[in-house]
């Protein structure tokens, strides 16, 4: 019995020798959701292509796509390359569900992951509807980002520090809500 309890213990002295050996682990930063999910209505997604003059072939972004609609209508209707970012987990699922069953995979797709991770400096169009301090958040990354001309059309909410180049106002969106949208050009 003693000669299995030395042999515990030298295993378990050399286990924590090995463990104090390797370096610690990268400690991950917490993905920050910028925004709860709410759909925003069909009429102001086209609105919101429309206002940032989305054409064939661009690039388009959604940040935060949700359930996939911004990333389905641009390559739809208006047949841009578009992707969106989600974070959650069964909106991405959904979202590519979706874009799969309309056979759109070649102008659409959904990144599952962090917005703050992805690059947009291949950007035509942003589309944003996030909240005030998640503007804030990536404006610095946007910034670094965006090529010259790169359009940004956000949601009810603007971008602090920035001055939109226009505004445009849906009063009704078919649901007894009124929207704002503001586009920045870069």
């Amino acid at each position: 019995m003693t000669h299995t309890l030395l042999i515990s213990s030298a295993i378990v002295a050399l286990t924590l020798a090995a463990q104090q050996q390797q370096p610690p682990a990268q400690a991950q930063k917490p993905v920050e959701k910028l925004a709860p999910y709410y759909p925003t209505p069909e009429i102001v997604v086209e609105r919101m292509l429309k206002l940032g003059g989305l054409k064939r072939g661009e690039k388009m972004f959604d940040l935060g796509s949700g359930d996939g609609r911004v990333v389905i209508m641009a390559a739809q209707q208006f047949k841009a390359d578009s992707t969106g970012v989600e974070f959650d987990a069964d909106l991405y699922k959904q979202s590519m569900d979706r874009i799969r069953s309309l056979g759109l995979e070649k102008r659409a797709r959904i990144v599952h992951g962090d917005i703050a991770a992805q690059d947009f400096s291949s950007a035509d169009l942003l589309t944003v509807y996030l909240l005030p301090d998640s503007n804030l958040k990536i404006r610095p990354m946007l910034e670094k980002q965006l090529k010259k001309g790169t359009r940004i059309v956000a949601h009810d909410f603007t971008f602090q520090g920035w001055s939109p180049d226009r505004e445009e106002h849906v009063e009704d969106d078919g649901e007894g809500r009124s929207h704002t949208l503001y586009l920045y050009i870069r």
